[in-house]
């Protein structure tokens, strides 16, 4: 697998990553940088300024990074000559990000001038204290670009004060608020698929819809991420950007451009379409559930409550369900299901399109079972298929429903890069299409703090759900009340 040369822009290039020990860089965003150095993705004058607390010398993070970094990568993407050329693109800064004065430091390493790019792996808590800082040792001109993580806020005025803070100092053209989903080949593949294939126009939209169903289910628990998530849940956690960022897809107009704006003006219609909740919609059109002790053959599962940093009695959703409306000509009467949750029996991310029944049919089939379906899946493995209906082999006219698969695997034999490498060249190249606008992530929270508010407003603690199944039973309930039925990850109806 060798490396293909690497471009040279105008200006050398230096990537800042805060939090440069924390996880996410190193189980993300360094394997993600290596993959793109190994296939020549990077700018040949590229920089990696890891910045951490720790009071290491550049050898010492180059160990560290050796050591931890490694195992996240396909061993056979590994190649020792390329790693070590990738190891010599670094540097590293000691900073306590509170610490005004630590910023010296880097201003004195920066290059002058340069392309920097400021990735805040860290706490959303710190991003005002760094933009503050990075301005006050004169790090940030025309040129410099910011990518921020979420969770960028707990709830609609939070993001507001966020965005307000690094808009003193970063252009919007200038901000990227990233958000992995997007850099999913087959999320962008959902746009090809909708806005190239002229097959598909016609019937994108009620009545030839009857529904959507959009899941991303984890079979893993909180983790090490309790603290952060005890005071985050699944809704503001999942729903709030990850499957709203997906819904927008599925449900946006053709724009006129795929340039970023057009693309983004789009999406920030179908938010702004959201049906807006009421406290009786909450009731009836949420479902929250928290995941309970389970046993099995293989091992025992504790509950959520037990996991070390959640608090004592914790009414944390470890699960939601949620049927939403989007209120326009498009997809009026077309209910749109969400659903996320932790410790579930099977982890997928996928879209489900239902389309509706034909008027009349003269095939005898199994009831129950739709005609015509589009599964995109994200996760495990990317792949989109068409349900249709054939003739079951033998005597008769009885239908089953099978599939047509395009595998993107097969289709496309070269390398398909993970969202965060396709992201971060975005970034190095000022590529914003994929990244939400300041005015997209506030139309999300205030239809998100809806269902918040309505929460608060009913006082009923999470439905528990035994780890390592499908969720709460009210979550079934909702569909049932619609005639329908969650379409299973294993591929059931």
């Amino acid at each position: 697998m060798p490396a293909t040369d690497h471009h040279a822009p105008a200006l050398p290039v230096d990537l800042v990553i805060f939090g440069g020990a924390g996880d996410l860089t190193i189980r993300k965003l360094l394997p993600a940088l290596y993959m793109a150095w190994l296939h020549g993705s990077l700018p040949a004058n590229i920089r990696i300024i890891a910045t951490g607390k720790q009071a290491w010398s550049l050898d010492d993070y180059r160990a560290y990074v050796e050591c931890n970094v490694r195992p996240f990568i396909d061993a056979r993407a590994l190649q020792d000559d390329v790693w070590a050329r990738f190891l010599a693109r670094f540097d590293y800064v000691r900073i306590d990000a509170t610490c005004a004065d630590d910023y010296r430091a880097l201003a004195d390493l920066a290059r002058h001038p340069a392309q920097r790019i400021f990735y805040l792996a860290t706490s959303a808590s710190l991003f005002t204290t760094i933009c503050e800082s990075l301005a006050s040792v004169r790090l940030v001109d025309e040129h410099a670009r910011i990518v921020l993580e979420k969770p960028l806020g707990h709830d609609l005025a939070s993001a507001r004060a966020i965005s307000d803070d690094v808009a003193k100092y970063f252009s919007e053209a200038q901000t990227y608020r990233i958000d992995h989903y997007l850099g999913k080949e087959t999320v962008q593949n959902l746009m090809v698929l909708r806005f190239g294939n002229p097959i598909f126009q016609p019937i994108w939209q009620a009545p030839s819809i009857r529904s959507v169903q959009i899941t991303v289910a984890e079979t893993v628990g909180v983790e090490s991420r309790a603290g952060f998530y005890d005071h985050t849940g699944a809704l503001r956690d999942m729903i709030q950007n990850h499957l709203l960022q997906l819904l927008c897809i599925v449900a946006m107009e053709p724009p006129v451009s795929l340039h970023p704006d057009d693309v983004r003006d789009e999406k920030l219609k179908v938010l702004r379409s959201l049906h807006r909740m009421s406290v009786d919609d909450v009731a009836r059109y949420t479902v929250r559930g928290q995941y309970a002790r389970a046993e099995s053959d293989e091992a025992e599962i504790g509950p959520y409550s037990a996991e070390q940093g959640v608090a004592h009695g914790s009414l944390t959703e470890t699960f939601v369900a949620v049927r939403a409306q989007v209120n326009n000509w498009r997809w009026s009467g077309v209910p749109f299901y969400l659903r996320s949750g932790k410790r579930m029996h099977k982890r997928t991310s996928q879209i489900v399109i239902d389309f509706a029944e034909a008027p009349f049919s003269i095939m005898p089939r199994d009831t129950g079972v739709s005609a015509n379906r589009l599964i995109i899946t994200l996760q495990p493995e990317e792949s989109i298929r068409l349900q249709i209906l054939a003739k079951e082999p033998g005597s008769g006219m009885r239908s089953l429903p099978v599939d047509l698969d395009l595998d993107l695997a097969q289709a496309f034999t070269e390398r398909r890069a993970e969202a965060y490498e396709r992201l971060l060249i975005d970034v190095i190249q000022g590529r914003l299409t994929h990244f939400m606008r300041r005015d997209e992530l506030e139309a999300a929270w205030a239809w998100t703090d809806a269902i918040q508010s309505g929460w608060a407003a009913i006082d009923q603690a999470p439905q528990l759900y035994p780890a390592g199944t499908a969720g709460p039973p009210a979550s079934d309930a909702m569909l049932a009340r619609d005639g329908l039925s969650w379409f299973d990850v294993d591929g059931t109806k």
